[in-house]
């Protein structure tokens, strides 16, 4: 019976998929962005989105047992200090993963990971978006139609 037997193995023993999601964790909370196959970003958002829950209460206890799991000091303290208090407001979903292609040696579908709230151009055009538009003109754009044509200038003659 395969009961509770859902996650990847991604072809690994359990102490190298261990250690390779630490380290991928880790470069994606420095880092905010990585790109990797898409399986092991799968995996990776698996991983990381309870460390990240773990981060927007800093307490000694949740240092702790990020530490547990991360095992690199500088990456925790980023991520208490800087990450934490980002995402504290969102509710989970701490992460996203955008598709770019197949690897051209191998074929693996690719992909980018990344933390949500750091993408600055997504955030900038989600606030574009919601800018409500009419298909009707304004009076502004009425008004500067007709001045078009009465602020041409007469040809002048061509130079000889």
């Amino acid at each position: 019976m395969r009961h509770n037997k859902k996650f990847n193995h991604l072809g690994r023993k359990a102490a190298h998929r261990k250690s390779m999601q630490s380290n991928m964790a880790c470069s994606l909370i420095k880092h905010k962005r990585i790109q990797t196959t898409t399986a092991k970003a799968k995996a990776l958002r698996i991983y990381v989105e309870p460390i990240l829950t773990r981060a927007k209460e800093d307490n000694m206890a949740n240092r702790r047992l990020v530490f547990s799991l991360l095992r690199q000091k500088e990456v925790v303290t980023e991520l208490f200090t800087e990450v934490g208090p980002k995402i504290a407001s969102r509710p989970g979903g701490y992460t996203r993963i955008l598709r770019t292609g197949y690897r051209l040696g191998d074929a693996a579908e690719m992909c980018i990971i990344e933390l949500v709230d750091y993408n600055e151009n997504m955030l900038s055009e989600g606030k574009k978006a919601q800018k409500k538009s009419t298909r009707r003109s304004s009076k502004k754009a009425a008004e500067k139609a007709p001045e078009a044509p009465e602020a041409e200038a007469p040809e002048a003659p061509a130079a000889e």
